[in-house]
């Protein structure tokens, strides 16, 4: 049977750890990113050349670009090492799903008396684990973000807001401790969002990444030779939206994360 599976499929064992498929193509883009990074620094020169001028015209395009949304370049500057480096590692990831022998590569298993095909090599962005892990990063980090730039109590007051409370009672006023009750509550309900917002990063990203290799498959499966190369570039060009989405998402949510709740 050759089909897509929703779970990344285990190829070997390091002690009792499995290692699937995707985490392959996960190593694949880290270790490439960093030797990227590791002649980047070897190379530094004053005037840049070759493929440190093209690293510097990414970064410049990058922080141009956030500074669209933060107006700030220093903002720009503190949130650019996490945006940036998920919007490279999320593309490169999404584009190795192009790599020749990703999901056309593998072993034959036998699976209730029915031979499966395991591919070798698979999308890590078409794993939830690895779409999830990163969501809590970005998400994690959003926070850091807060509390170093507004305080760990005011960051704490946006989501439970005791203190907006015990300032109305001072005051005796019924009105002004209901509205603070209902600030409690809608701050409760913020907790829920951000739960919300690291579950709908991490869909976002596996479903559009997953989709894309199920028609990959399905495509290849049934004419081999050419047809499928327009769904290839257009692959190409979701890999590069879904991640620039991704990116955007955490720094908006780290933009309202280090902003004072009024």
């Amino acid at each position: 049977m050759l089909g897509v599976s929703l779970a990344a499929e285990s190829i070997f064992k390091i002690g009792a750890l499995p290692v699937t498929n995707s985490m392959i193509n996960t190593w694949i883009a880290a270790v490439f990113l960093i030797i990227i990074a590791w002649v980047l620094r070897k190379k530094y020169s004053d005037v840049p050349r070759g493929l440190q001028n093209f690293a510097e015209m990414v970064i410049e395009w990058m922080l141009n670009f956030m500074d669209t949304i933060t107006h700030n370049r220093k903002k720009s500057e503190r949130f650019f090492p996490l945006v940036g480096t998920l919007f490279i590692f999320i593309l490169l990831s999404n584009w190795l799903s192009q790599l020749p022998g990703t999901g056309s590569i593998g072993i034959w298993e036998l699976e209730e008396g029915k031979k499966v095909f395991v591919p070798l090599l698979r999308p890590a962005t078409s794993d939830l684990n690895t779409t999830l892990a990163l969501s809590l990063v970005g998400v994690l980090a959003t926070h850091f973000f807060g509390i170093t730039a507004i305080g760990i109590f005011k960051h704490l007051n946006k989501f439970i807001n005791l203190g907006g409370i015990w300032s109305a009672i001072k005051t005796f006023n019924p009105v002004n401790i209901f509205v603070a009750i209902i600030q409690f509550f809608v701050g409760l309900i913020e907790v829920f969002s951000e739960v919300a917002k690291t579950i709908s990063l991490s869909l976002r990203l596996f479903g559009n990444v997953f989709a894309g290799e199920v028609l990959l498959t399905v495509i290849g499966s049934l004419i081999a030779f050419l047809v499928p190369l327009p769904f290839m570039f257009l692959e190409l060009l979701v890999g590069f939206i879904q991640a620039t989405i991704f990116a955007v998402l955490v720094l908006v949510f780290a933009e309202i994360a280090t902003s004072e709740h009024h």
